[in-house]
């Protein structure tokens, strides 16, 4: 009994710490939308001339908001699911929240480096303990992929901080002037660890291991924010710094996103459990992102940052998807289920909402982000080729269509299946959080102004630096 309320008493204290992160964030937005207000500079390691310094730009607020709505909606998506010792894991589940909302405020390289460890250490232990059967070896594959990433941005990070006059501050980094092969090779340094964080192929086969094992809360985590450092790192702490390292490889960067996105839809197409299928999902909605990074176009930047948000969102409404059906039935495989809109109307209403926001129906968040990433790959400065590229990622538009489509046939619609006939009507949490999903989806869709007005300044100080070399 003890224990039972202890987990209840560590479940409402989360989900209240969540809300105040909320309030915070929209505040920020809201009363504090002065730069000067946004900005915190403090002495840290002075022996290393590391300070504390955060500070929001328009990117950075859009991601911390993402952050800020995604881990109450986890919460509340999550309530009913019971953990042995709930309060270390809604206490790492809070540790990680405070590591993303640093990666996204960090000014200073060493403290983003900090930020970036701190974010990715409580997702460790929170896989490994409340995973699945196979967890201790996805747990242990995710750990190899993103140490070794990390170290070699280390290094990277501590070559260019001699090189800036041992200097860790972002502007310094920005108005160094490295010498064209000298970048060629560090951007690699740099990229990798990023690139294992999105993931970009080939260095994607940590993910949908991870995501299968995890609890479905955390892969929420890993899945709607998380990859996003990887995006994010690649704008604000690569593309500015290393210009002519950016420009170089862009084809080649370009071309692994490609292949990326291709096999990832391929697969998702042949999968039967729900949770690779959206693992898959995901590889390839970040793979657009990465293409559109580095075709260096304004569009194609500011709409990587909204799809950002809304990709966080959509994926996280289909994950408490998954994790209604799986916690109700106990099965995540799509050909035991079937016929669910008959048992359970409003689940089915919502999910099919979500799943077409994934493939960005018009009217909806997806769409308008996907269409200006498209439109900056197709008016590509960096890269050669931005028809073929555009074109081919065009394909993976077909390809998502068919596999989400497919999803929703095989789960809600058909004959009820004998496994679906012994359910029950969703719980109030998993409607209340898909609806709140529902109503972002709408609203950034239909009115998307705020935020594109929120990113616009902050695309242009990023593309300045970025075309230097072109």
């Amino acid at each position: 009994m003890f224990a039972v309320k202890n987990e209840v008493s560590a479940r409402s204290i989360a989900l209240f710490v969540s809300i105040a992160v909320l309030v915070i964030s929209l505040l920020g937005l809201t009363v504090m939308k002065s730069q000067a207000d946004l900005n915190c500079d403090l002495s840290w390691l002075q022996m290393l001339n590391s300070r504390f310094h955060v500070g929001l730009d328009g990117m950075g607020q859009l991601l911390c908001l993402l952050t800020a709505i995604s881990f109450p909606l986890i919460f509340i998506a999550t309530w009913n699911n019971v953990y042995k010792g709930g309060h270390r894991f809604y206490a790492l589940m809070l540790l990680s929240q405070a590591g993303l909302m640093g990666v996204f405020l960090a000014m200073d390289a060493l403290l983003f480096y900090f930020f970036w460890e701190l974010a990715l250490i409580p997702v460790y232990f929170l896989s490994s303990i409340w995973g699945g059967e196979k967890r201790i070896a996805a747990t242990f594959k995710f750990f190899v992929y993103t140490f070794a990433g990390s170290l070699v941005m280390l290094v990277g990070i501590i070559f260019i901080y001699f090189q800036a006059g041992q200097s860790f501050d972002l502007h310094s980094w920005y108005n160094l002037k490295l010498p064209p092969n000298t970048q060629n090779w560090l951007f690699w340094m740099m990229f990798i660890a990023f690139a294992i964080k999105m993931p970009v192929w080939p260095f994607h086969t940590w993910q949908p291991d991870a995501y299968e094992q995890s609890p479905t809360a955390v892969t929420m985590v890993l899945s709607g924010i998380m990859v996003k450092m990887g995006v994010f790192a690649v704008i604000r702490w690569l593309a500015p710094v290393l210009p002519d390292g950016f420009y170089s490889w862009g084809d080649t960067v370009s071309l692994l996103c490609l292949v990326g996105m291709i096999y990832a839809s391929l697969i998702a197409i042949k999968q039967d459990d729900l949770k690779r299928l959206i693992a898959y999902s995901s590889i390839a909605h970040i793979g657009l992102m990465c293409l559109a990074i580095f075709a260096s176009d304004k569009s194609g930047l500011q709409g990587t940052m909204l799809q950002m948000f809304s990709h966080g969102i959509n994926i996280i409404g289909l994950w408490i998807v998954a994790n209604a059906i799986e916690t109700k039935y106990g099965t995540r495989k799509m050909s035991e289920l079937g016929g669910l809109a008959q048992k359970d109307p409003a689940l089915a209403l919502l999910l099919v909402i979500v799943a077409l926001a994934n493939i960005a129906l018009p009217l909806t968040n997806g769409f308008v982000g996907e269409f200006m990433m498209f439109n900056g790959v197709f008016s590509s400065a960096v890269t050669k080729y931005g028809v073929l590229d555009m074109a081919v990622a065009g394909i993976c538009i077909i390809l998502a269509a068919v596999y989400t489509l497919n999803m929703i046939k095989k789960i809600f619609y058909g004959n009820s299946s004998a496994l679906v006939q012994t359910g029950t009507a969703t719980s109030i949490p998993v409607l209340v959080s898909l609806s709140v999903i529902v109503v972002l989806i709408f609203f950034t869709g239909v009115y998307p102004k705020p935020m594109l007005q929120l990113t616009n300044d902050t695309v242009d100080a990023i593309l300045k630096y970025m075309k230097t070399s072109i």
